[in-house]
């Protein structure tokens, strides 16, 4: 849905300012980027400290069941300025800095051999006719400011033109623009001294906007590069969180302890800076973070962050990715040190946001978000169903396409096409008792996941949304216990596997590594006409993605003759997963005598 800008200064015209400008309190949302549910002090952690967000969850209220529309960054972020689901918005990846403008994506076309489903495109920019509640709040008479990472677009799809007068950062750069320390590749943060870190740079930008605009109304957007990729901090806060690593301990990086404290340390600064200016009562603040922690990436031998107890993390459906924090200190309207167990989303910002400002709600732009004061309040607040659609494979996450929902304690699963004959497959959980996801309840509460999936057919249909489609090419029926699943085709004869490499990624994989522990050794027999360096990942229960920090490389002879080769894999634990990438190039190869064998060349498992 697109609207013309017009209509907010005719909006403004008409009434819809409910307080006087003297009235007005300054509003200042504060969005971590990657920043986990359990990453802070306030929600848990044993390990990060978080002063500043601790005494933002004493002056105000903690949602403990607030989450993100998307459990990447571009989507939740269109999803907060313009208080509309991505599915809506149909800008459900993180696609903000790509060169290619896909303003009108399309439903898929093909899909690969080993997918049951074809997904469709994303957006890669917010386009500018969505009207903001920047812009509301601007032509009610705020100053506005956008402090830090935009990602949803180039130019001329930046903050200014969306309601932000004044800018710092606000690019597309998934990260920071370059480094997390100076000098920068961006034209919108002052030059500083080399070496000063990014975060203490944009918030000395964001206390001058505030000195410069504290006579009169102002919106700040502070949206930290923290913590996101690459894993970056300072040398001393390194050392420090390095002597509190308890290997009990769940979450147990230093560099992670270093950048959460970066940022949070930045928002004591903010505070206290408020606290100088006599700003602090007339300033309310929001803080919340774009999805779940990063639980993919390896940094100090270990994932980034853990999110434990919940399920999964950035880059998945599951609770992990979507659950985040979620603070509001409102002076005077939140009793300080709330908790709070309402559902809200992150399109509910929009309306509660012009609410804060006395102004009325305007439906036609916040299509889906609900208006949360209630809940800041200490009242009883039920929004209703809350949706997040991912349609996309994402191997590194280990996501399946899927629409989720949560009503009440319950939320469902719809995977598109996942199931038996590629029918969808559902996992419905009981979030009240199982936070962890662990108890599929589907197969044994058919009519409430009716209820459910008919509440997410409603919306995909009224929204019209972009969902997959059935891949007619599927086939996931095994060859000799491997099946294609990129840039391959593949077929055997008598015992050989013979390879069709289509592309320069093509690999293969298998669940049938019997019941293997390692260390262990791939042995085999290959010929090949293809060209380029092979790989074999793995995964076991506690690795849920391939990754090159859990893969073997090896040079083959591409000569079409055969040649035997013996791979040490060093696994440690159960074996769940193989793949296979046995080239990187286009060509032909045949494989047969695959095995696994242990240090003294017994056979562990072998694939007929």
């Amino acid at each position: 849905m697109v609207f013309n800008k017009h209509l907010v200064f005719l909006c403004a015209l008409m009434g819809a300012s409910i307080l006087q400008a003297s009235q007005k309190p300054n509003i200042i949302l504060i969005v971590a980027d990657d920043l986990g549910w359990k990453d802070s002090s306030a929600y848990g952690s044993e390990f990060y400290q978080t002063p500043g967000i601790d005494r933002l969850a004493k002056e105000g209220v903690r949602f403990t069941d607030a989450y993100s529309a998307n459990p990447l960054c571009c989507p939740t972020r269109a999803s907060i300025l313009t208080g509309q689901y991505p599915s809506r918005l149909r800008f459900t990846a993180a696609s903000g800095h790509i060169p290619q403008a896909i303003l009108d994506p399309k439903e898929g076309t093909s899909g690969a051999a080993d997918k049951p489903a074809i997904i469709p495109q994303s957006r890669s920019r917010l386009p500018n006719e969505y009207v903001t509640y920047a812009e509301l709040l601007k032509a009610a008479g705020y100053a506005t400011a956008f402090v830090g990472k935009w990602h949803l677009g180039r130019d001329a799809y930046i903050p200014e033109n969306q309601g932000f007068d004044v800018v710092v950062g606000g690019r597309h750069h998934p990260g920071p623009p370059g480094s997390f320390f100076a000098p920068w590749s961006i034209d919108t943060i002052k030059k500083v001294k080399p070496g000063t870190h990014i975060s203490d740079a944009i918030t000395d930008e964001a206390l001058e906007f505030i000195r410069d605009h504290r006579d009169r109304p102002f919106l700040l957007n502070l949206w930290f590069y923290d913590v996101h990729a690459p894993f970056q901090a300072k040398r001393p806060l390194i050392d420090e969180f390095e002597q509190l690593v308890d290997p009990d301990y769940t979450q147990r990086s230093p560099t992670m302890g270093a950048m959460i404290k970066t940022m949070d340390l930045n928002i004591e600064r903010l505070l206290e800076a408020l606290g100088r200016m006599g700003l602090r009562k007339d300033t309310i603040i929001i803080f919340t973070s774009d999805n779940g922690g990063n639980m993919y990436n390896e940094v100090d031998g270990t994932t980034p962050t853990n999110n434990a107890p919940l399920k999964s993390g950035k880059g998945n459906n599951y609770e992990g990715g979507v659950r985040v924090p979620l603070i509001v200190s409102w002076p005077f309207v939140s009793v300080g040190g709330t908790i709070s167990d309402a559902v809200i989303s992150s399109v509910d910002l929009y309306p509660t946001i012009l609410h804060m400002a006395g102004l009325k709600p305007q439906p036609q732009y916040h299509v889906d978000g609900v208006d949360f004061t209630a809940a800041i309040r200490g009242e009883a607040h039920d929004r209703g169903p809350t949706i997040s659609h991912f349609p996309h494979y994402v191997p590194a996450t280990g996501n399946l396409p899927n629409t989720s929902i949560r009503m009440g304690d319950y939320k469902l699963y719809r995977f598109y096409y996942d199931g038996e004959n590629q029918t969808h497959r559902y996992e419905l959980y009981n979030l009240e008792e199982d936070i962890g996801e662990s108890v599929n309840l589907a197969d044994i509460m058919p009519e409430k996941v009716a209820v459910l999936d008919a509440l997410i057919q409603a919306h995909l249909d009224e929204a019209e949304v972009l969902v997959p489609i059935k891949n007619p090419r599927f086939n996931a029926k095994p060859i000799l216990g491997w099946i294609a699943t990129n840039q391959m085709d593949l077929f055997a004869e008598d015992v050989e596997l013979r390879i069709i490499s289509k592309g320069r990624d093509p690999f293969m994989g298998t669940q049938d590594v019997g019941r293997t522990s390692g260390p262990v050794k791939l042995a085999f027999s290959m010929r090949s006409s293809s060209a380029g360096q092979a790989q074999i990942f793995w995964r076991t229960p506690a690795i849920n993605a391939f990754s090159a920090a859990n893969s073997e490389s090896f040079e083959v002879r591409h000569d079409g003759a055969w040649h035997d080769y013996t791979v040490e894999l060093p696994i440690q634990g159960k074996l769940t997963h193989l793949r296979f990438d046995p080239s990187q190039n286009t060509g032909s190869i045949s494989m047969k005598n695959l095995r696994l064998i242990d240090s003294k060349n017994r056979i562990l498992h072998t694939w007929k």
